[in-house]
């Protein structure tokens, strides 16, 4: 799973308002993950580095990634994930016990997939119980190669 992943789609995040959504992810220690997020922003560059955990090496697909004070520790679950061309990717938290957020993402080796992919993966995601009715297209057009 590590490498560079493009954001092909999301569910709407308040920290992600760019286009040419991108992370790369590199495995740092046994279980500790460095995590790299870029977007294009009013035409600047914006990047944030997190650090992801996988807390029970029995499943490898469940992380925490924190971001840090800016987007607290959250868990960052790897639904589905073929490792060459796509993965679909969950996280839900509570916030001060007040609201529940959730967040979804399909994600893709490449900047586009075809739409047949987009919706095989949007299926995946409502059979989880995931509501895509909110799940908007991410821009990957006049990006850095």
């Amino acid at each position: 799973f590590m490498g560079r992943w493009f954001e092909v789609a999301r569910l709407p995040a308040q920290f992600e308002k760019g286009r040419c959504m991108e992370t790369n992810f590199t495995l740092t220690t046994g279980n500790t993950i460095r995590v790299v997020s870029s977007e294009i922003f009013k035409g600047q560059t914006r990047k944030i580095e997190g650090t992801g955990v996988i807390e029970d090496m029995k499943h490898p697909a469940k992380l925490g990634i924190s971001y840090s004070y800016v987007l607290p520790y959250s868990p960052y679950w790897i639904l589905s994930t073929d490792y060459v061309n796509t993965a679909l990717v969950y996280s839900c938290t509570d916030i001060l016990r007040l609201f529940h957020v959730d967040f979804a993402w399909i994600l893709s080796r490449t900047r586009t997939l075809p739409e047949s992919t987009v919706m095989n993966a949007k299926e995946t995601f409502a059979k989880n119980n995931i509501d895509v009715s909110r799940m908007i297209d991410t821009k990957q057009e006049g990006c850095d190669k």
